[in-house]
């Protein structure tokens, strides 16, 4: 049982809880600044810490957690050098950051992880301290500056920018969560928006395509824009992996392998036609690789910027600028697939579902209007009604 004691300090009045936990009397000063009604409180809480503390007990009331949750870092810090709470660690946001980069790179290491994936976390990292202090503490971050933040980014990055953004900061906060330095994530609640933004689709039709190729400085950006426009691949990943032993020229067809994909069982990768416009892309390159391993060889780090020289390339073209080349181009790809030999070719040779299919690329063209306009003039024309004969 915990007792309520004071006891003069100069002309102020001091409250001081004493318990014993087992033989062993601990007294916990609450100085003068504290009230009666504040002491009193404090005094019911110790008596419920030390009674679940006596009897083995871990859960707690929902009443007395939230008043040790909202309670002042100092009576906190005060139950907990009695040894009736645990604190978590204080830990600054770099540390934290720091931390959670060094456990993914041994994932990574182990095989566990793609390197693109680290390079998207370091990315999340630079941006989140163009807001926050590298030495701001963890405990301090609250669900209130994070959702002024999202606000924020979204008055300056697009929406899939700021969902990718919320989604890796989440698993920073989430990690930490289960390392118990914090008790909950200041992110949870704070919804992270769609990925999906369809504002910038443009297509990238044949005309375009040949005027890419035209403007090319080399084999490997013909055959860069080839594959990603004509076969659909994604770009960089699925593009650089490719090897001369994939394509099966006597078959017509070659083999993508897939790192969106491969963590589902047989979606590690897929047969995708040589098309007619792509073949002599590849045999070109094939003629003068000689016998490297890989299709592409100029560009064989992950962190290779590819989206600039490409910027380049369309500018040399004269075309308008494309927001996301490479996603335009398998998009693009993608509803002539669909639209020529089905959704089951399409899903097979592009690689994704039909839910992703409908969701990030299928959209409507001026053709497509054009097409049902003139559909429309060749049905038989209605007679026209005859007019009453007079008298």
């Amino acid at each position: 049982m915990a007792t309520l004691t004071t006891r003069m300090r100069g002309n102020s009045l001091m409250f001081e809880i004493r318990f014993y936990a087992g033989k062993k009397r601990t007294t916990i000063p609450l100085g003068r600044r504290y009230t009666e009604k504040t002491a009193e409180k404090m005094l019911e809480v110790v008596e419920i810490l030390v009674r679940c503390k006596d009897n083995g007990i871990t859960n707690l009331d929902q009443r007395t957690e939230v008043w040790i949750k909202t309670a002042s870092p100092e009576l906190r810090e005060k139950l907990a050098r009695a040894k009736l709470i645990e604190i978590p660690p204080s830990y600054t946001l770099k540390q934290v950051w720091d931390a959670f980069l060094k456990h993914k790179e041994a994932e990574q290491q182990a095989g566990k992880l793609k390197e693109e994936t680290i390079q998207q976390y370091e990315n999340a990292q630079k941006r989140f301290f163009e807001t926050f202090a590298e030495t701001a503490q963890l405990a301090e971050l609250s669900q209130e500056s994070l959702a002024d933040w999202k606000m924020d980014m979204l008055s300056m990055y697009k929406e899939g920018t700021v969902a990718s953004q919320l989604k890796h900061t989440k698993s920073v906060l989430n990690w930490a969560v289960g390392k118990k330095w914090i008790e909950k994530s200041p992110l949870a609640g704070i919804g992270r928006g769609s990925f999906v933004n369809r504002k910038n689709d443009r297509m990238v039709t044949m005309a375009d395509y040949r005027r890419l190729l035209a403007a090319c400085p080399n084999k490997d950006w013909r055959c860069i824009i080839s594959l990603a426009r004509i076969g659909g691949l994604r770009c960089p990943s699925e593009v650089l992996r490719l090897r001369w032993e994939d394509i099966h020229w006597s078959e017509n067809k070659f083999y993508v392998r897939s790192p969106k994909t491969e963590h589902h069982e047989g979606k590690e990768g897929r047969w995708v036609p040589i098309f007619n416009e792509l073949k002599p892309e590849l045999e070109a390159l094939f003629a003068e690789s000689g016998h490297q391993e890989h299709v592409i060889n100029r560009f064989r780090s992950a962190k290779q910027n590819l989206w600039t020289p490409f910027c380049k390339i369309a500018k040399q073209a004269g075309l308008p600028d494309i927001p996301r080349p490479f996603d335009s181009m398998r998009m693009t790809r993608s509803n002539e697939v669909y639209k020529r030999w089905g959704a089951f070719k399409e899903t097979q040779w592009i690689g994704h579902s039909a839910q992703v299919r409908a969701d990030h690329y299928l959209m409507m063209t001026e053709e497509d209007y054009l097409d049902a306009s003139e559909s429309g003039n060749t049905r038989q024309s209605r007679p026209e009604p005859v007019a009453p004969m007079e008298g």
